[in-house]
């Protein structure tokens, strides 16, 4: 089975490697340290199941798995991180991700996750899986995802990532105008007022971490 590891620490991937390749039969077919480079590699290596961090720098990992289901969907991916909240639950499920295991139970049932996802399960660890389970956990799970669009979420990061609008726009193959247009929006629609409330959110709401 082929495994892509999505995760911009080093050590991180080093331990994950080590984990996964124990297991017969299992190899990992690359490695991507930005989200742009999950998609990449997922288009070129074709993987059975990605491992995807969330805060992962150019594009985050829910925006990465989104989409990699999209352009991929025989290939399942596991998120792995180190945060838990409903909201995150939801914009997972919503990305379509079929597993999510925190990094601090990650040796326990991170080979289980994605034995699952791989057979075409899906693998929460319990606590998400009693949010799933909860009547009102969904429906508000993704307040944001349904205020910003795709572009102006992958924008907001890049943002709040240091980049200047002109960098953006050579990053995206877009104009400077169309930047600014979409930073307006968001901003607007999210009732931001400087870059600095724009960055205080997107860490707040794990789009890009410090």
């Amino acid at each position: 089975m082929r495994i892509l590891l999505a995760d911009d620490h080093d050590i991180v991937r080093l331990g994950l490697r080590q984990l996964l390749t124990a297991h017969p039969g299992w190899e990992i077919c690359a490695e991507a340290a930005t989200g742009n480079e999950a998609v990449a590699l997922s288009e070129r290596f074709a993987p059975h199941v990605v491992v995807m961090d969330v805060g992962m720098p150019e594009l985050n990992g829910i925006e990465a798995t989104r989409n990699i289901c999209k352009l991929h969907p025989q290939t399942k991916i596991v998120i792995l991180t180190m945060h838990f909240s409903d909201q995150l639950i939801g914009e997972i499920v919503e990305a379509d991700a079929c597993g999510y295991v925190l990094k601090s139970d990650a040796d326990r049932e991170l080979v289980a996750a994605v034995q699952t996802v791989a057979n075409g399960g899906s693998y929460f660890t319990s606590k998400a899986a009693n949010t799933l389970r909860a009547p009102h956990s969904m429906p508000a799970s993704s307040a944001f995802e349904k205020r910003i669009t795709p572009r102006e979420r992958e924008i907001v990061q890049l943002l709040a990532e240091g980049k200047s609008s002109k960098d953006v726009a050579v990053s995206l193959g877009i104009s400077v105008d169309t930047v600014q247009t979409h930073r307006a929006n968001a901003m607007r629609k999210l009732q931001l007022h400087s870059i600095t409330e724009l960055v205080h959110y997107a860490i707040k709401n794990k789009i890009t971490e410090v």
